[in-house]
């Protein structure tokens, strides 16, 4: 158990990610305790008089840490604290984390802002060493791939262009790990031309008001778009390309993450309109993984899938894997690597296993305890390898709570292969328009600021409510 005292709460969620870093699967509550147990922590922080305080209590002492900040700058003070928190944390554990003290979802960004302001990557690399403790390989990592990005999104638009993202919230079974909105296709296929009705208005609304602005990226995702059936899936890829000028547009994808969706004539379906990008998403091709996970399919229909997308002509398709998923070992991630290797697809996205809140592995835990979840910088490093063998670069990273092995994710691609969206998405410099349940707008001022409008996740009520919905988003997009 770790006990948390915070004078100021307005860092918990920072010291928080923390103490999930270094203790994963510790249960953390605010307040104190007199007598702590065997393995129990008190972590105390203190502000007042020109400096924060730190204090670390076990059942056997105590440790200390103090430093000067001025506490009314939030920034500054946040920076301090948590470089005192993880020396403290560090020694306790002997743990260095690869991030440092970094605990957002975006740790490209700062190397992008720096870049951009005209920095060197040796000032870079100070910067983040002294203000944030990460690690040299990451932060060589973060500069590579904002470089990159950088080049990638050199054509975009930010003022007058925007991405679209549709969601399809459907998939032949739910993953253990996934806390995405998504439902059984086998449950809602009788309401489907309900759903996609709605879905029409909401593309029919955004035709209207944003036809004077440039169309960049295009993302299906879900869900699974490929469980819609072949005339439905023709039906709402038509109304977009009808919808929309797409002289500007730089990319298109369409999901078809589940081998167990994927048909021939779904395929011909998606090359029979300018998509330009695919997913097929193993994320693993050990069998016994694959049962354990929820997923219906086996590896041998994960080749299938994917030797029929090549057939059907298309040439950017995209695979992810999951690092950290239940009893896999690095031999388990090296036979995945070698059927990846042996498929060549054009983007390999390497995640690291992230436990969300909504998922089957938390809310029904003790079903799952006796698991073993594992992902290590070996296993980081073997997948990296394999990517660079193939002539994958990396081109976009981010970030997750509760990752395992407090790693990160990151999208794998051949030059010109990269997926425009993923990087728009993370590095938030372009307004996003998204459709569907489940789905969450994204409007970028120019000065920076973001504000957003969410759309209900329950299918049910996104049907019955979709002029709310509508209304939401013009509300959010008008000028």
């Amino acid at each position: 158990m770790i006990y948390l005292k915070l004078s100021e709460e307005n860092f918990e969620y920072d010291v928080r990610g923390l103490l999930t870093s270094f203790y994963p699967g510790a249960e953390i509550v605010l307040g104190e305790k007199e007598e702590l147990l065997p393995g129990d922590r008190c972590l105390r922080v203190d502000h007042g008089n020109g400096e924060i305080r730190v204090r670390l209590l076990t059942g056997t002492g105590e440790k200390e840490a103090f430093a000067p900040a001025d506490t009314s700058d939030r920034k500054t003070a946040k920076s301090v604290l948590k470089r005192l928190v993880y020396g403290l944390l560090s020694e306790d554990t002997g743990k260095k984390l690869p991030w440092g003290t970094l605990t957002g979802i975006r740790p490209t960004k700062i190397p992008m802002a720096m870049l951009e302001e005209g920095a060197s990557e040796e000032a870079i690399t100070s910067y983040m060493e002294e203000t944030y403790l990460t690690g040299r390989e990451k932060i060589g990592l973060s500069i590579e791939i904002a470089k990159r990005e950088r080049e990638v999104l050199r054509n975009i638009d930010y003022e007058e262009g925007y991405s679209l993202y549709i969601g399809i919230p459907f998939c032949p079974t739910t993953c253990l790990y996934c806390s995405f909105t998504s439902y059984p296709i086998s449950r809602w296929a009788p309401r489907m031309e309900e759903y996609l009705a709605a879905l029409f208005r909401e593309i029919d609304d955004v035709k209207r008001a944003f036809d004077h602005k440039k169309l960049n990226a295009v993302y299906i995702g879900g869900g699974t778009p490929t469980t819609l059936a072949p005339d439905q899936l023709d039906r709402l890829l038509t109304k977009v390309e009808e919808s929309f000028d797409f002289s500007h547009l730089q990319e298109w994808t369409v999901e078809a993450g589940r081998p167990d969706s994927v048909t021939e004539e779904k395929l011909r379906v998606l090359k029979a309109h300018p998509v330009s990008r695919i997913s097929i998403n193993p994320q693993t091709m050990k069998a016994e993984t694959l049962r354990l996970i929820g997923r219906k399919h086996s590896p041998e229909q994960i080749e299938e899938a994917y030797g029929m997308a090549r057939a059907a002509g298309l040439d950017n398709i995209n695979m992810d894997l999951i690092l950290g998923l239940p009893e896999e070992t690095i031999e388990d991630v090296r036979f995945t690597m070698e059927k990846l290797y042996a498929m060549a697809p054009d983007s390999i996205t390497v995640h690291s296993l992230a436990v969300k809140r909504a998922a089957r592995l938390n809310t029904m835990k003790e079903l799952y305890a006796h698991l073993k979840f594992e992902n290590t910088g070996e296993m980081m490093d073997l997948t990296a390898d394999y990517c660079r063998r193939l002539g994958l670069d990396p081109y976009y990273l981010y970030r997750q709570k509760n990752m395992a092995g407090n790693f990160e994710n990151v999208g794998y691609a051949k030059a010109g292969k990269e997926g425009i969206y993923n990087i728009l998405i993370m590095e938030e410099k372009q307004t996003i328009v998204a459709l569907g349940a489940g789905s969450i707008s994204k409007r970028v001022y120019p000065d920076g600021r973001i504000e957003r409008s969410e759309n209900v996740k329950d299918v049910s009520q996104y049907i019955a409510r979709i002029g709310e919905m509508i209304e939401r988003k013009r509300v959010l997009l008008e000028d």
